[in-house]
């Protein structure tokens, strides 16, 4: 199968974003750094690309310019174990970002991720479509994750 490898577009803050996002994800690191060259379209010596690695996954960044932006079509889901899990990554991306519902959020270069529990799939899929429904109530109306809170309005307690 081909190796596939997400490109974000970035104005000039690829490898700042790249080392932010290694600094936030366990076994992460700066794998290959590309410059522009003399009659390239950007300034000669200035970073092109920043190959990345988040926890054995790649990425690219490309510092293409201010022409496109990121907006919440593409999205970057964390699916985490714990809620220290969830509030560990909620801190660290939406510091310096936004916060948005259902457990999404902006970090501080426009790219939208999704903070979302292991087994949250399972709870709103659940047979008993009122549990489903109390926990897809609770999650619209969260910002960030609470395991604790969804639990307890899927079982009719919250």
């Amino acid at each position: 199968m081909p190796k596939i490898t997400p490109n974000l577009w970035f104005d000039t803050q690829g490898m700042e974003a790249a080392e932010f996002y290694c600094s936030v994800f366990p076994n992460s690191k700066i794998k290959n750094v590309t410059h522009y060259t003399e009659g390239s379209p950007g300034t000669a010596g200035t970073v092109l690309t920043v190959e990345f690695e988040l926890d054995g996954r790649e990425f690219t960044a490309l510092n293409g310019g201010p022409q496109f932006t990121f907006d919440e079509a593409i999205s970057f889901a964390v699916t985490c174990a714990d809620q220290g899990e969830i509030d560990h990554y909620w801190a660290k991306l939406s510091e310096g970002g936004e916060e948005g519902p259902c457990g999404w959020l902006k970090d501080k270069y426009g790219l939208s991720w999704q903070i979302v529990p292991d087994g949250m799939a399972d709870i709103l899929n659940d047979p008993d479509r009122a549990r489903a429904a109390r926990a897809m109530q609770a999650v619209m109306g969260m910002k960030k994750m609470d395991i604790a809170a969804l639990e307890a309005a899927a079982d009719g307690r919250g």
